[in-house]
């Protein structure tokens, strides 16, 4: 635990500023002269647009944006950790530089009460004020404000018809750029008002690829097996890969290596051998055995939800069962899952899915 917050190796070396995975402020002084680490997903969170991996088609756009500084309202959706606030705030940092930035630029998130009262007062004051200044390294600077709504689709329908309005109103000084994971909960009004881009689902090579750079910035002992479980733990979300590593350094301390186990308890993802231990103890044709089974799981502490989800990308993958066996299968996962949000109880619903499961691979030919 100690090993975890004293926290790991920082990069000074000043040589690999201009990497693709930037380097910089790597750890803060705070007042007392005290170094204040900073989570990964900040410190190398792109800087500039170039630098945002895999959305070519967006970024190919944003960058012709910016070079006419000629932004229109933007709708970013896509899955989590695929890069849609990177993308916007590196590209408002491009628009007006450092000095500019605080006074160009309003961002609200999900953790910030965004009802009807919030669009109608703070968005709408913020889109009102004129823009003026100009940059201090005499590049060009757009006479517009920006505005982030992240998790846009958490937005109630009163609140994105005010800002429906205000969009239209306010069109001369203020772009908007909305952030949501679906987009069919923006409602049309807008949704016609914006420029969309889907963000794709991160490839696996480039995630492996930056997670190296990471760890090479770091000082980080890993392995390419340990990367791959990374992978397959964070499903293509780049923050939760890098905040996986990030636990997975702290544990392990300065001078550890990282395990897969490691891995794979940090981020609550059951793994491949104890899935298959499960899925033989129900080829045994017993239920005391099963029972036994059943109480390991939920004494491990793992989520019926994760059980769920991993084990019917299993099943479905089997070969020594039927194509009707797998469909009565997942027929039963999904009572239990439903079972499941009603609040039934885990190990009773664990139970009738194994055992249906202990039927059809013992039972039925």
């Amino acid at each position: 635990m100690q090993a975890f917050l004293k926290g790991g190796k920082v990069s000074t070396d000043k040589s690999k500023v201009d990497s693709p995975v930037p380097s910089s402020s790597a750890a803060k002084k705070s007042k007392d002269g005290k170094l204040k680490i900073v989570p990964w997903i900040e410190k190398y969170r792109p800087k500039n647009v170039e630098d945002v991996a895999y959305q070519d088609e967006v970024i190919a756009v944003l960058k012709k944006s910016l070079e006419g500084s000629d932004l229109p309202n933007l709708l970013f959706y896509g899955p989590p950790g695929t890069g849609k606030t990177s993308t916007i705030l590196a590209a408002s940092r491009q628009l007006f530089g450092p000095e500019l930035y605080r006074d160009r630029v309003l961002e609200l998130n999900a953790s910030d009460e965004r009802g009807i009262s919030v669009i109608r007062e703070k968005v709408k004051k913020f889109a009102q004020l004129t823009a003026g200044g100009t940059r201090s390294d005499g590049k060009p600077c757009p006479p517009f404000k920006i505005i982030i709504l992240d998790e846009a689709d958490s937005m109630t329908k009163d609140a994105q018809s005010a800002l429906r309005r205000t969009m239209e109103r306010e069109s001369k000084t203020t772009r908007f750029c909305l952030i949501c994971n679906y987009v069919t909960r923006i409602i049309e009004p807008i949704t016609s008002r914006c420029a969309k881009f889907r963000f794709k689902m991160l490839a696996e090579d480039i995630l492996s690829s930056r997670l190296k750079k990471i760890c090479d910035e770091e000082g980080v002992l890993i392995e390419d097996t340990v990367i791959d479980a990374v992978l397959k733990t964070s499903e293509g979300d780049m923050r939760k890969a890098i905040m996986t590593l990030q636990s997975a350094s702290r544990l392990c301390g300065k001078d550890g290596t990282i395990s897969r186990e490691m891995i794979y308890n940090i981020s609550g993802v059951i793994s491949e051998d104890y899935l298959d231990k499960l899925i033989r103890k129900c080829s045994r044709d017993s239920y005391e055995d099963l029972d036994k089974a059943i109480q390991d799981v939920i004494m491990e502490g793992f989520a019926a939800s994760q059980l769920l989800n991993q084990l019917h990308d299993r099943i479905i993958m089997m070969e020594n069962i039927s194509d009707k066996q797998k469909s009565i299968i997942c027929e039963k996962m999904a009572e239990v899952d439903k079972a499941l949000m009603d609040g039934a109880d885990e190990y009773l619903q664990l139970m009738a899915l194994f055992s249906t499961i202990m039927y059809q691979t013992c039972h039925e030919s």
